[in-house]
């Protein structure tokens, strides 16, 4: 292709990252990786795909600057739930600058839908702020703001309940979610990333489908084939294991994601959008058997 980019990718053994890399990589860019374990599996992995792995720590802005040398757009996204928000501000803070001091010439943060919202949910408000801190540094920029993952219907938390016949999750049935595939978001990031200046100095809230809980256990049953019913889980339950997630689905149910799906299916059609039930027609539910095993 004749706009071929150079990308460097944050978080790229991880999944959101992963469906970034993969993206990128199917439309004939090439791509850098920075990885505190350049030969651990993972990074092995890439390396096999076609990727370059370089060995660098997001704490330490000197590697990740050496690590942009010679990309022309970088990828940061950033993980509250290895360190904590305040650890992840921070680290979304520093990587961001070293974007600058590389001389990178487009950096696509990955953020939340409505964290810019004041919504007082941890992971998003320190998100928000490392947002803040792009928009300031006098860089050409763009936010790409996922709304809800799909494959949280999948997650380790999830699997013996889909194994039982149940989807649990913390939301009146009737509750609408806005969700959103890390395949369309690796997908969309890259679309960001070839029309560059199109988008320098946006922020896109994305996703995919909106839906409720029943919703979701009828397009479930079918895709299994087997019944799946929806049991609303007690926030007080959740507030046990964390009160980020008690916050967030609280406000999830108070007031929710707001994007409008249609008009970002009509201006970026090349992302070839998933629904929910297109999401799970495509998933390998040979996974709870795994679980069982």
């Amino acid at each position: 292709m004749g706009n071929t980019r150079s990308v460097l990718v944050t978080g790229a053994t991880g999944q959101q990252g992963g469906a970034v890399v993969h993206a990128l990589l199917a439309r004939g860019h090439r791509v850098k990786a920075i990885s505190r374990k350049p030969d651990g599996d993972g990074a092995m992995r890439l390396a096999a795909a076609g990727v370059e792995v370089v060995a660098g720590d997001l704490n330490d802005g000197a590697s990740v600057a050496r690590a942009a040398e010679g990309v022309d757009t970088m990828f940061l996204m950033g993980n509250s739930y290895e360190n904590g928000p305040e650890a992840e501000t921070r680290q979304g803070i520093t990587v961001a600058n070293a974007a600058k001091a590389a001389g990178v010439g487009h950096l696509i943060y990955s953020s939340v839908g409505d964290a810019d919202k004041k919504t007082g949910i941890p992971h998003f408000d320190s998100k928000y702020l490392v947002e803040k801190h792009v928009a300031g540094l006098g860089i050409p920029y763009t936010v790409s703001a996922p709304v809800a993952f799909m494959e949280n219907t999948v997650a380790p938390w999830a699997i013996d309940g889909l194994r039982q016949g149940v989807y649990a999750a913390a939301l009146p049935p009737a509750r609408v979610l806005q969700q959103i595939t890390i395949k369309d978001i690796g997908a969309f990031v890259v679309a960001l990333a070839e029309r560059r200046e199109q988008v320098f100095g946006k922020h896109f809230d994305i996703a995919g489908d909106e839906l409720s809980g029943e919703q979701q256990s009828k397009i479930l049953s079918e895709a299994l084939e087997r019944p799946i019913r929806y049991q609303e889980l007690p926030i007080a339950a959740m507030r046990q294991q964390s009160e980020d997630a008690a916050l967030m689905f609280e406000w999830f149910d108070r007031t929710g994601y707001d994007v409008d799906i249609a008009a970002l299916r009509r201006d970026f059609p090349d992302v070839g959008w998933h629904s929910y039930a297109d999401w799970a027609r495509g998933v390998d539910w040979s996974v709870l058997a795994k679980a069982s095993a």
